[in-house]
C-alpha cells in the first residue's frame, strides 16, 4: 500500500524517475544498499543455467580450502555467508542433496550438470558455502584461500578463531 513519506515524497519521485524504477524496485536498491552496506552482489550459478543464485559478500574473498573426504573428491572451495545475504533466483525444483557421516552438511548440487554452487557447511549450518568458481565474472577483486585440516574436523573447527562466526550477520 501506498504510505506518506512527506517532506521526502519529491525526491522519491525525482529518485525513481531519474533511474527509471518502479516504487518497489527503488525501494528495493536503498534496503540493499543500507543493509548490505560494503558489500557487492555477486551472481552465479551452475554450468547448465538451470540454478541461479545471488549472494552479498565482499569483493575480496575469503576462501576455505578444505582436506576432508568430499571437499578433496569435489576440489570444494568455498566462502561462507549468512543465509539473509543469500537468494536462490532460481533452480530450486532441480537441485538434489547429499549427506553422509553427521548428515549436518548439506551437499547441494544441480541434477543436470552436477555442479555444487553452493551448500550448506557442517560448520556453518546457518550459512551457505558459496564456490567462488560459479560466480559470474566482474564482481571479485581478490581471493584469499586458507587451508582447512578437515580430515580433523572437530580439532581444525575448535582450534580456528572465525570460521564459525562466518555465518553470522
Amino acid at each position: 500500500g501506498a504510505f506518506d513519506l512527506g517532506a521526502q515524497s519529491g525526491r522519491w519521485a525525482a529518485f525513481q524517475e531519474r533511474h527509471r524504477l518502479s516504487c518497489e524496485e527503488a525501494a528495493r536498491l536503498l534496503l540493499d544498499a543500507y543493509e548490505y552496506r560494503g558489500l557487492v552482489k555477486h551472481t552465479g550459478g551452475c554450468h547448465c543455467g538451470a540454478v541461479r543464485f545471488e549472494v552479498w559478500a565482499s569483493a575480496d574473498l575469503h576462501v576455505f580450502n578444505c582436506n576432508c573426504s568430499i571437499c578433496t573428491k569435489k576440489q570444494n572451495r568455498h566462502f561462507i555467508v549468512p543465509a539473509s545475504c543469500f537468494k536462490l533466483l532460481k533452480g530450486a525444483d532441480n537441485l538434489t542433496t547429499y549427506t553422509f557421516n553427521t548428515h549436518r552438511a548439506q551437499h547441494t548440487f544441480c541434477k543436470t550438470c552436477g555442479v555444487q554452487s553452493f551448500y550448506t557447511p557442517r560448520s556453518n549450518p546457518d550459512g551457505y558455502g558459496i564456490a567462488p568458481h560459479c560466480l559470474d565474472d566482474g564482481t571479485v577483486h581478490s581471493i584469499v584461500t586458507e587451508d582447512i585440516n578437515g580430515k580433523e574436523y572437530e580439532k581444525a573447527v575448535g582450534e580456528h578463531k572465525t570460521i564459525r562466526d562466518t555465518s553470522k550477520p
